[in-house]
């Protein structure tokens, strides 16, 4: 930005006095504006007058007082966060940044936070419940708890598509990776948010191991922290089973949450790094631990080994080792001549086999049919041996080298001899 404007001014006092267009002139306002550290962050009371809601979901209006009038936007994105629906007339304080509307050469508020003017009842109602909740004990130091030192299981109430959930896992992710972490999705803002946050640590209080819960959320305005100022909320940290850790806002952000808890923390972040140790000392008290125990395994290595250097010495003068090995010997020799008499003995059964397959083959009377002749059987499958036990019509069946013909008896020939 201070380039854009140094650049600007060194061409105008280079070139001396020089007429700027209209358009000339709307940009270099703007780039000023735009510059101006004020200007960027801003917060304005006013009262909203001339409200404008077109179907593009941007909302324009003006703010005014007493004696002046300023232009208001709130782009869609911003428009649809607003908790409360806006009216003319309502007093408010909005929170943006001022630039210029080229096309219209006139400046603006661009809002990105709205709420309703006298935030000091808020206050107010943040005093008077601290008396009381105060009163009542639940902020006493005696009723803090200590945290663990090397959580196993962390529990974490916030928001799951906040910023800070994030911010806190990357950091436990890089303090302690061993800790597991269970997450209790919650709002964290609004009307609706103290008693879904009071059902997470509810819900957490019901699981048995774990170590520490972290109620946690990012940086906003005292009505955006109320949530956390709610008495649900306030009395479900107090008696919560499990040790609360609060990050909530900014380091100068309290609420009576913080009262309430066991540790308060400046930060979500701030939270992550109370509850859990740092990986790097660990590593270098390892370290020293890992020498300490290397030492004391060299003595007792060392130590040892020379009883088990002199226990040896003993095994072997009075190990029956020597006999074992004749013993083994002995029985590699029967082994084999096992394994002789054994493969004797199959060669004998396979030859008497062979023998006995061949005479088989010899007396098989399927034999004699590769020598052309033939076995026929009546229909009943029986022998026919004799031309007496068939007569003509019968069927037979006639039986070759490869294969059985079907035939019927024609003639019967007796041959006398």
């Amino acid at each position: 930005m201070f380039g854009i404007l140094n650049s600007m001014a060194e061409q105008m006092s280079l070139f001396g006095p020089r007429v700027l267009t209209v358009s000339g002139m709307t940009q270099y306002l703007r780039v000023l504006l735009e510059s101006d550290d004020i200007l960027r962050d801003v917060w304005v009371a006013g009262e909203i007058s001339t409200l404008s809601k077109p179907s593009s979901g941007h909302v324009y209006f003006n703010l005014k007082d007493s004696s002046a009038t300023l232009k208001c936007v709130i782009w869609k994105q911003n428009a649809m966060r607003l908790r409360t629906s806006l009216q003319t007339g309502m007093a408010v304080e909005v929170h943006g940044s001022v630039s210029v509307y080229e096309a219209g050469g006139q400046y603006q508020l661009y809002v990105d936070a709205l709420r309703m003017a006298g935030e000091g009842l808020l206050f107010q109602e943040f005093m008077r419940l601290k008396a009381l909740l105060e009163a009542e004990g639940l902020f006493d130091p005696e009723r803090k708890r200590d945290i663990p030192a090397f959580p196993k299981k962390i529990g974490i109430v916030t928001s799951p598509t906040g910023a800070a959930l994030q911010d806190m896992l990357n950091t436990l992710r890089g303090r302690f990776p061993l800790v597991e972490v269970i997450l209790a999705p919650t709002m964290v803002q609004g009307e609706d948010a103290p008693p879904k946050i009071v059902q997470a640590i509810r819900d957490l209080n019901q699981l048995l191991d774990v170590d520490v819960i972290l109620v946690a959320r990012g940086g906003g305005s005292m009505e955006d922290l109320w949530a956390f100022n709610d008495e649900r909320v306030v009395r479900a940290i107090a008696s919560s089973r499990i040790p609360v850790v609060t990050g909530i806002g900014h380091e100068t952000d309290t609420t009576l949450s913080d009262y309430a808890a066991d540790l308060r923390a400046p930060t979500p972040t701030g939270a992550a790094v109370l509850v859990t140790p740092n990986k790097a000392d660990l590593l270098i008290d390892l370290a020293g631990l890992q020498a300490e125990l290397d030492d004391v395994f060299n003595r007792k290595s060392r130590q040892y080994h020379q009883n088990l250097s002199s226990m040896q010495s003993q095994l072997n003068f009075l190990s029956p080792i020597n006999r074992i090995r004749n013993n083994q010997q002995r029985l590699d020799e029967v082994i084999m001549r096992l394994e002789r008499g054994f493969d004797h003995r199959i060669s004998l059964y396979q030859s008497r086999l062979t023998g006995l397959d061949a005479r088989l083959k010899t007396l098989n009377p399927f034999q004699v049919l590769h020598r052309g002749y033939a076995i026929v059987s009546d229909e009943n499958g029986k022998i026919v041996s004799s031309v007496t036990e068939v007569v003509v019509g019968n069927q037979v069946a006639v039986r070759l080298m490869d294969g059985i013909l079907e035939t019927e008896v024609k003639q019967i020939h007796q041959d006398n001899q």
